[in-house]
This record gives structure tokens, sequence and C-alpha cells, in this order.
């Protein structure tokens, strides 16, 4: 059973989420408020966030943020609005995901159901092999653990997905769009941006110098790919 925390300061919009989530096998937190979400997440086992962008006391991208100082829990962003910007500066912050209001039940049970399964396996797409090293960098996915010459490094479920499957195969080239749909496991649909933050976000906690990277290469105007560095 997972616990799941929606935080919205529209009570009608938290009561729809709550019916939304109802044919499910979840516990529901309700906050209102960016501060709020935080004291609950303090006291309980939250296992996915679903966050509101514009909130009064602290909006969702500082909730995030302030979150992802000690959590790796998924977070999904609500926004009413479709610009980019949105989008991206959530993303920046430490969010997995996004859904725009207004929601489409469907929609928002698939997004919850994916974050939630990548949560709980961490980037199961296979087996094996179970412990890859790549340079300094290493990843155990029987203990679900990276570290960097000897030393742990914190991840969330997005970040530690991208990096399982680009290590698992080092030199290969993938498009944005093939990270995007084996990672988030569903069609690109011109989300691929989301991907190019996420590999930032690596660069910084994995790289000595995240704008000279030796492991996580673009090849420009192809995509990405693991190298072992010099």
């Amino acid at each position: 059973m997972a616990n799941i925390l929606i935080c919205d300061d529209e009570r009608d919009i938290v009561s729809a989420l709550k019916i939304y989530l109802s044919s499910e096998d979840y516990t529901l937190f309700e906050a209102y408020t960016g501060r709020e979400a935080l004291e609950i997440v303090k006291k309980n086992d939250i296992h996915l966030i679903l966050m509101d962008i514009m909130m009064p006391e602290m909006d969702g991208i500082s909730g995030t943020a302030k979150l992802r100082e000690d959590y790796n829990i998924p977070i999904i962003l609500l926004t009413a609005r479709s610009e980019d910007t949105d989008k991206v500066l959530g993303l920046n912050v430490g969010a997995d995901d996004y859904i725009t209001k207004p929601f489409n039940p469907i929609e928002v049970l698939a997004r919850v159901r994916s974050q939630l399964r990548r949560y709980t396996t961490l980037g199961g797409m296979e087996q094996k092999p179970s412990k890859l090293v790549i340079g300094s960098i290493a990843v155990d996915d029987e203990a679900k653990t990276v570290s960097v010459d000897g030393e742990p490094v914190n991840l969330t479920p997005i970040e530690y997905n991208i990096l399982l499957l680009l290590a698992r195969h080092p030199g290969r080239v993938y498009s944005s769009a093939q990270i995007y749909e084996q990672v988030w496991n569903e069609t690109a649909f011109g989300s691929e941006g989301a991907v190019a933050v996420h590999i930032r976000h690596l660069r910084e906690k994995l790289e000595i110098d995240p704008s000279n990277p030796r492991y996580l290469k673009v090849v420009w105007g192809l995509g990405y790919k693991m190298e072992a560095g010099q």
C-alpha cells in the first residue's frame, strides 16, 4: 500500500484527486500549502507527492526544492499553466514529472502508477548485471546505491534510472526521445527537454567538472552516452 500526499490550496482540486485515486489501494494525505506538505512528510512515510505549483506560504517550486534537501520521494507537480517555463523550473529543482490542469483522471492514475513503480523498483528494467562500474562511478542495482570514488551519491528515482540505462550500455548513444520513452515508459511527444534537465542534475552529482564531463557525454544532434572517462 502506498502513501500519497496531495498538496493544493484549492480544496476542490484535492477532493477531485482523491476521487481519482480512490480506486487504488492508496492511503491519501492532504495539505494545502508547501509548509503543510513538509510537516506531513516529516511525520509520515510518504511514497509520492502531488504538489501544486501556485500556493500561498510556500509554493510548489520552493516546496520541491526544500523536500529535495532530505528526500527522494517522487514529486509530480500540478500546474494550471501550459507554458514550458513552469515545467522546466519544476524539473530544475528536482520534480520527477508534471501534470497540467485540467486533469485527465486516466493520465493522473497512469503517472502516479508509473512513478510509484519506479520508486519501489528503482530501475528494474533489467535484472543483470546488478553491479556496474564505469570509471569511478559504481552502481549497485541490488542495493540501489550509487557512489563516486567510494562516496555515496544521492539520486532521485528518475536520475537513477537514466544513469542505470546509460551505464548498462556504455558507448551506446541514446536520443532524448529514447531515454524518455524507456525511463518514463511513455511516448515522448515533445517532452524530451525533461531529459536534458535530469542529465544536467546527474552531471552535477557525478562529475568533478559538470561543464566538461568525463562520463555523461552529449553527442550533438544525436543524444547522450556513457563513457568510461579518461
